[in-house]
């Protein structure tokens, strides 16, 4: 029997859920919808959605105050974090390049830390 087979959502609460569904459609271009959320269909079926757990000392989330972290995907990381600078966004300093591609990083107005991943050329 085939248990799981992805992840089907990312939900978390909020203090002020309008201002910050707002942010993230000002900022990030995510569509927020009617009732509240968004949907990612997948048109690659070459994408995927990864899952991890980390130990509860892991640096990973900070400086963000949540115990998770939202990856999104993104077509020009570079051009994006200009852009959110530009907008007054808290975007950290720090990127990283590898084989698995870029990553950049900002806050959410309610200091949640948000991965922006452009994946490497081809992929």
């Amino acid at each position: 029997m085939q248990r799981v087979t992805g992840i089907g959502g990312i939900f978390f609460k909020a203090q002020d859920p309008v201002a910050l569904r707002a942010w993230y459609q000002r900022h990030l271009g995510i569509d927020v919808l009617e009732w509240g959320g968004a949907v990612f269909p997948w048109a690659d079926p070459a994408g995927m959605t990864v899952w991890n757990i980390a130990e509860p000392g892991s640096p990973t989330f900070d400086p963000g105050r949540a115990p998770f972290m939202v990856n999104y995907r993104v077509a020009d990381l570079d051009a994006l974090l200009q852009a959110l600078r530009a907008e007054g966004c808290e975007v950290l300093e720090k990127t990283e390049a590898s084989e698995f591609g870029k990553f950049g990083w900002v806050l959410d107005p309610e200091g949640n830390k948000v991965e922006l991943w452009e994946p490497p050329a081809g992929s």
